[in-house]
């Protein structure tokens, strides 16, 4: 049953799972989402807002379970749930029956978000003692927060009647990268 271990001892082992689970939930939505963002001929325009859909919701869903994962308010925990409201808000852009400019807003606001989560997040990692794993978990944070950064320069880019489609696709494919450095580094240091 207990193998030994204390009650203590069980949720900071639930708690670590959570956090890796929400790590790779966050990584693979990250990916969905940069599919959904490159102009694929291959995919229709409706799989490839479906793929963003997803993508969005897989990472809301992993950043609360990251930011659920600590028992304490701390820059981690704050700068997680930015990053799931940010996720939330793409996907109310993506979901609502809104014109097109209010849709771009939502985007550009939802990116935003992320960004500053990352930030906030990143911020506690610096605090934090080195490890080999808190190095991929900086990099990989700092790679998100540039990818929302320029996918949110890219919305306004559009808003003002450029093209910023290919700030986009670099900015979504910058954040997986990042995303998948993190879940790396969670993997090996859970707690974040």
């Amino acid at each position: 049953m207990n193998k030994g271990r204390s009650k203590d001892g069980d949720i900071v082992m639930e708690d670590e799972r959570k956090v890796i689970f929400g790590s790779w939930a966050q990584a693979a939505g990250t990916t969905l989402s940069a599919i959904g963002s490159t102009p694929l001929t291959i995919f229709s325009d409706e799989q490839l807002n479906n793929f963003n859909l997803w993508g969005n919701v897989m990472q809301a869903t992993g950043n609360s379970l990251i930011a659920d994962s600590e028992e304490t308010l701390t820059l981690g925990k704050i700068g997680n749930d930015t990053q799931a409201i940010g996720n939330l808000i793409i996907v109310a852009g993506i979901l609502l029956d809104l014109n097109e400019f209010t849709k771009q807003e939502l985007d550009i606001k939802g990116n935003l978000l992320q960004a500053a989560g990352g930030s906030t997040a990143l911020a506690e990692a610096f605090g934090e003692a080195s490890s080999f794993g808190l190095i991929y978990n900086i990099y990989g944070n700092s790679l998100q927060v540039i990818g929302n950064s320029m996918q949110a320069i890219a919305g306004i880019i559009n808003l003002r009647g450029g093209c910023g489609l290919q700030i986009n696709t670099a900015g979504s494919w910058i954040q997986a990268i990042g995303s998948i450095l993190q879940a790396i580094g969670q993997s090996k240091n859970p707690k974040i």
